[in-house]
């Protein structure tokens, strides 16, 4: 910048070329200031985040060797959990998202395989025959609810409902699970 100044000064290059090469220089030196504050910004963040690798590794090699999983093991690693509405209501097999947050790492999702071509194909063939018949005994579930035989059902069996419930409740109370939480 200096160096255009002093040609503009001794008029080896006029006003106007001056004032666009100086526009320019202000420019980019702009822009070269605030790719430098984004890149110290991407530094400090690749640090805290080796900073969080680095305590949940730690935590890791605590419990390298364990025989029992404990509830105050499961506090230190797990930060939340979210349990996502089901594909389907009234359906026994349907699909559920679960998202578990660790501390340090947040959400992990385990890395799917990839699949060939015919594969894929398969799989699709099998995941179409059971959401076909998902759907024909839920229009079946739905038919019987509608003709007031699924209420029928469900009074009739609900005794024998009751009594697994507090037989499982039993098992809990066992193992030092609150009763509470699965109510």
């Amino acid at each position: 910048m200096c160096r255009i100044y002093e040609d503009m000064i001794l008029n080896k290059i006029p006003n106007s070329r001056y004032e666009i090469l100086n526009n320019q220089y202000e420019t980019e030196q702009v822009a070269l200031s605030k790719e430098i504050k984004d890149l110290e910004q991407q530094v400090a963040r690749y640090e805290k985040e080796t900073d969080r690798a680095k305590k949940f590794i730690s935590l890791i090699s605590r419990y390298e060797n364990i025989d029992e999983l404990t509830t105050t093991m499961i506090n230190e690693f797990v930060e939340k959990i979210i349990v996502h509405e089901r594909d389907r209501k009234g359906s026994q097999t349907s699909k559920q998202k679960i998202e578990i947050y660790f501390n340090f790492i947040g959400n992990y999702e385990l890395p799917q395989a990839e699949l060939s071509d015919e594969e894929k194909q398969k799989l699709e063939e099998e995941e179409r025959k059971i959401k076909e018949r998902k759907d024909k005994l839920h229009q079946n579930y739905l038919k019987r609810k509608a003709s007031g035989k699924q209420k029928e059902y469900e009074d009739k069996y609900k005794a024998r409902r009751e009594q697994k419930k507090q037989e499982k409740l039993k098992v809990l109370k066992r193992v030092g699970i609150p009763a509470r939480d699965f109510q």
